[in-house]
């Protein structure tokens, strides 16, 4: 099942939640399971606020799969050229990254193999969606990319075991931990590089984690203007999802809608010889295998 956050193209208004067809059609969860509890066929009236489906996280997913195939009305169907996808999530909670968790981004960055997962955090401000463009501030004269398989909670979480890990996740999506590197590099704390206004796109959707039953077996890979820079597969993450899941839910409770970042592969601009830096109108594309992909454009701004 894949979940969005959408609008209706240049409305305005505020994004509400949906789940993709078969057919590439968007249904509206929360007018969906209204019919659906006014005819009784339902216990729970879902809300339309991204913010609010996931506080309750896996359950209001499950009563969510539960529409899907059922629903024939076309009042509540929309199709795909006329609406804007937002941040699945609406937005962030806690946004927990992962540096250093491939091995040759980590020969590539010159940097060691770590012993433990490198963490830092994001914040709200730095998050969009999967269709906004990415602020170039005048901060920086070093913006990167960084293709990213991102994990959404869907339960409380807190001293989970590895085993039991994958229970405790709501699915998967898109997240590119765009980096400002001079800014990072300058200071042994990463926050600055990372956090700036507007370069975090989130996307395309969240597919539910039944989908993707081994998130260490799946090809990522990011382009910049159709060229490749990124390839590799997350079966190359020195610390895996279910590892990550058990290793945080140890240090701080995760809860629904929080997400992790688990780190870059290969291939960032940084490392190139010279520099692949990313400029003004540039296109950044994403994909990894079983989600799908995420493109935004650059935008230069002060």
């Amino acid at each position: 099942m894949r979940l969005v956050s959408y609008r209706k193209k240049e409305s305005g208004s505020k994004f509400r939640m949906g789940y993709i067809t078969e057919n590439e059609q968007i249904v509206d969860i929360h007018l969906a399971s209204q019919k659906a509890f006014q005819a009784g066929n339902t216990t729970v009236e879902l809300p339309y606020q991204p913010e609010l489906f996931y506080q309750e996280g896996q359950f209001f997913i499950d009563e969510a799969t539960k529409l899907v195939g059922k629903i024939k009305d076309s009042e509540f169907t929309f199709s795909m050229n006329d609406i804007q996808l937002g941040m699945p999530l609406g937005t962030a909670k806690k946004v927990i990254c992962v540096g250093k968790n491939y091995a040759d981004h980590v020969a590539e960055m010159k940097s060691d193999i770590p012993e433990f997962p490198v963490l830092f955090a994001k914040f709200d401000n730095a998050i969009i969606g999967p269709e906004d463009e990415i602020h170039f501030s005048s901060a920086t004269e070093k913006l990167d990319y960084e293709v990213e398989l991102t994990i959404v909670i869907g339960k409380e979480a807190s001293h989970v075991h590895e085993e039991n890990a994958l229970d405790y996740v709501a699915g998967y999506t898109i997240g590119n931990d765009t980096s400002a590197r001079d800014l990072q590099k300058r200071t042994p704390q990463w926050l600055q590089g990372k956090s700036l206004d507007h370069t975090t796109p989130i996307g395309p959707w969240i597919v539910t984690k039944n989908e993707i039953l081994d998130p260490g077996n799946l090809t990522i890979a990011s382009y910049v203007n159709n060229e490749k820079r990124q390839y590799s597969n997350t079966k190359h993450l020195i610390f895996s999802v279910p590892y990550l899941v058990s290793f945080i839910s140890n240090l701080i409770t995760l809860k629904p809608g929080d997400i992790i970042m688990t780190g870059t592969p290969d291939g960032v601009g940084f490392a190139m010889n010279p520099p692949g830096y990313v400029k003004d109108k540039d296109k950044i594309k994403l994909v990894i295998e079983g989600i799908g992909m995420m493109e935004n454009v650059v935008k230069k701004v002060l």
